[in-house]
């Protein structure tokens, strides 16, 4: 069984794709992609999709590469289903950005569906945990949007990670840190790190800019360490 999200824009691919195997009453799901707009509705078709019968569901989200908010109504609704078939649903094995998210909002990443919010009726008077709460949101929002960025311009961040990765023999992950973080230091967009990164690898290419310089010597040194 695959269930696939609409593409976001006409010619591209979708954001999502759910592959999934019932073996033992026991459904396995497996998303692929981003939990962006949409992606909850790719859910719901998977779900639908499952035979009568089905005693667990769990979900492997190793290869969910992107989460923005739209990510608590994916969860929210695996644990609806959960809670609506009286069958126990997981959703564990998440890395990269989307494990951040999770940490950024407090959740468990083991097993966030125990603390995904549900809607409720504002009360008259925000507790200190509300208030956290919307702080985290505030800074998740923050984190997204220039995580949005840069996907945009991710065929120049590639190119630069790969530099990295072939220079200083790091990890895709480590890469992608240390342009990150040199972004940061130097408050440069990511995009212009990563094109200084890149264009400075050519043998005739310009180096970077003194700050960036920098900001990527200051975060390789922490990234030895």
């Amino acid at each position: 069984m695959t269930s696939a999200a609409p593409p976001r824009l006409a010619g591209r691919p979708a954001t999502l794709v759910i592959d999934g195997r019932v073996e033992a009453g026991r459904a396995l799901l497996v998303p692929r992609g981003e939990l962006v707009h949409g992606c909850a509705d790719v859910l719901a078709e998977a779900l639908d999709a499952l035979p009568a019968g089905v005693g667990r569901v769990d979900l492997d989200m190793g290869d969910v590469v992107f989460m923005d908010t739209a990510g608590l109504q994916f969860l929210e609704l695996l644990r609806d289903h959960g809670d609506r078939r009286a069958v126990p649903v997981t959703a564990r094995n998440w890395t990269g950005q989307p494990r951040r998210i999770l940490e950024l909002l407090g959740l468990d990443t083991d097993a966030p569906l125990h603390g995904t919010p549900r809607p409720r009726t504002p009360e008259p008077v925000r507790s200190a945990v509300a208030v956290e709460r919307s702080e985290r949101l505030g800074m998740l929002q923050e984190e997204v949007e220039q995580l949005r960025q840069a996907i945009a311009s991710r065929p120049v961040i590639d190119q630069a990670r790969g530099v990295l990765m072939a220079l200083h023999s790091c990890t895709p992950d480590e890469a992608w840190h240390i342009l990150r973080e040199a972004s940061q230091l130097s408050n440069t967009k990511l995009r212009t790190v990563a094109a200084a990164v890149t264009a400075g690898a050519c043998g005739d290419g310009p180096p970077p800019p003194p700050e960036v310089r920098a900001a990527l010597r200051t975060a390789l040194e922490r990234a030895e360490r």
